[in-house]
Parts: structure tokens; sequence; C-alpha cells
């Protein structure tokens, strides 16, 4: 197996990480030895997600949907964060709760939604954009054993960290109806057709429009977390479906192409690199070990984006350059 093959596979399985805690806030320079156990928990999955995607001949509506069964997984059966009222001692259930449900709306909003988009969607994006093999498998059959295993072994060792504090275990219904939501939404994403067909009418918006306004999606979705609970969960639930439909809308245009794809990636982790600042790590440390953490991770985030920005306008800066992907790759055998 050649590094030219996995290359792209080892960048997600670091990058989801790396995104999902530590440019959030959540951990600082410090931690960043833990990033390999982070890794098969976030990148496992993230990659895991993206790989039968496309060996399915299927883009981003599945890949979608396989993060919100994610974030369901993650959050309703590992960590149980979504009815545990003392994780972390944060009390995240206070806000919005609902007895019938057993679980807080917006908090459940919120964190599928950070899921969805930033720990599986936005590090997927990233590294799609930046390779030449955007729409083909990075991996053998071999591979994509090895990282489910390691997605197993992840899930398995959130749940045990997660249970070690406050050993809080959901109810049976809880735990079955959480397992039902995630096997339907998995399902459902493979039941998407493999191919959208164009809106025809118009043309997709600049790029720079596509990243304005997931800029402006994400402040006003940080924002709405902070809200009454009412107001806030209605503002996430409509926030989330026009984001989303707009965003497909545009897809659907002829000359969307990867300079947008990137544009609403860079919007999404730009959004991160700025709320980190207003973050607090969970792990307790100096505030100047805080604030250099926030503007290393932050200014990494730039830097890369600044990089790739000008591979994807080199790639597709040609009038008929919209999508030159092959659908099959003459370096890639998905069934070996």
């Amino acid at each position: 197996m050649s590094m030219r093959r996995v290359a792209p596979a080892i960048a997600l399985f670091f990058l989801s990480p790396l995104v999902a805690e530590f440019l959030l806030g959540d951990f600082t320079l410090a931690q960043l030895p833990f990033l390999v156990a982070l890794a098969p928990a976030y990148g496992g999955a993230a990659l895991l997600i993206r790989e039968l995607t496309r060996r399915s001949g299927r883009g981003w509506p599945t890949m979608i949907l396989l993060a919100v069964a994610y974030g369901v997984i993650e959050e309703g059966l590992e960590t149980q964060s979504l009815f545990n009222p003392d994780y972390l001692n944060v009390h995240l259930l206070d806000h919005g709760f609902v007895p019938a449900l057993g679980i807080a709306i917006p908090w459940t909003l919120f964190v599928l939604s950070l899921h969805t988009v930033w720990s599986i969607s936005v590090p997927i994006a990233l590294v799609e954009e930046w390779t030449t093999r955007r729409t083909v498998p990075w991996l053998r059959r071999p591979g994509l054993i090895v990282t489910g295993v390691l997605a197993l072994i992840g899930a398995v060792f959130t749940f045990a960290i997660s249970y070690a504090d406050g050993h809080f275990l959901a109810s049976p219904t809880q735990l079955t109806v959480t397992a039902v939501i995630a096997a339907a939404l998995i399902v459902i994403a493979f039941r998407l057709p493999r191919r959208e067909p164009s809106l025809g009418a118009g043309a997709a918006p600049r790029p720079w429009v596509v990243l304005v306004a997931v800029l402006a999606a994400g402040g006003v979705f940080l924002v709405a977390d902070w809200l009454p609970a009412v107001p806030g969960s209605v503002l996430l639930a409509v926030l989330l479906v026009a984001v989303t439909t707009l965003i497909l809308w545009w897809s659907r245009k002829p000359r969307w192409d990867g300079r947008h794809r990137f544009a609403a990636a860079a919007g999404a982790l730009l959004t991160y690199a700025w709320h980190s600042f207003l973050m607090h790590p969970v792990i307790k440390a100096p505030t100047a070990l805080i604030v250099v953490s926030h503007v290393v991770f932050a200014l990494a985030a730039v830097l890369l984006l600044a990089f790739e920005a000008r591979r994807v306008w080199a790639r597709h800066g040609a009038p008929q350059a919209a999508d030159p992907l092959p659908l099959v790759d003459p370096y890639d055998d998905p069934v070996r």
C-alpha cells in the first residue's frame, strides 16, 4: 500500500479529532499527546463514513446523515450526555429539559450539530478538496476493516472513560430508542439516490458568498445556544434546516465546484477558530497556556485554509474545470 494512496486517509484520521476537540477549545497544547487516543473515535468514524459513502457511489447527503447517526451514537450510547444530568459536572440538561423525552432539546440539537458539521463533515470536506482523489475510495478492503476496528475501539474507549466518571447508565428504553434512531439514519443514508439532478436554472453563487453565509450561520448558531430554551431551540432548528436546504440547493446549481465546497468548510472551520477563544478547556490549565493554545490552533486553521485555497483555486480556476475529478481512480481497486 503506497503512501500516495493512504495519505488522505491518515490526514483525515488525525484532522477530525484536531478540529473536534482542539480547535473547539476543549484541550490545550499540553494535551496534544491525547490526540492518539482521540483519533480512533473521531478519525476512525469520519474515515469509515467517508469510505462507505464513496464506495457506494453516493455523496454529501449520505455523509451528512451518517454524520448525524455518529453524533447520536456518541452522545446517546457512548458518552450518554444526552441523558446524563451530571455529565462532566456541567449540568447540560438543566437548560430546556423535557421530562417526557428525558433529554434537553437545546443540548441535543447543539451537540448533534457539532458532531455532524465539525467532527465529521468539515474534516472530510477539507481533506477531499486537498486531494485529487475526491470521489474515490482511499482504502482497499483490509484498510477499511482496520478502520472499522479502530472506530469500534474508539467507541469502547469513549464509553469506558465516560462511564468511569460517575458510573451513569441510561435506561434500557433510552438506549434502545437511541440505537433504533441511529440505525434508521444509517438505512436512510444508503437509500438515498446516488446522484442528485441539477436544477439547471441559474448558477451557483460566488464562493465568497458561501463563505460569508456559513460564517454568519455559524455565529447565529453559537449565539442561539446562549438564548432561553424555547427561542434558542426554535432558532437552532430553523437555522439548521435553512442552512442545509440552502447548501443543497446551491450545490445542485451549475458551476458549483470545489471552490464552493471549500468555502463552506472554511466558513465552518473559521467559526470554530474564533469561538474557541470563548471556551474553557475541560482540563484546568493556566490562563496563559489557554490563550496561547487558542492562538496556535486558530493560526494553524488559518494557515491550512490559506494553503488549501491556493490548491483548490488552481485546480478549479479554469472555466472547463467545474469538476474534473474522475469517478474511477486508475490507481485504486475498491474491491481488493
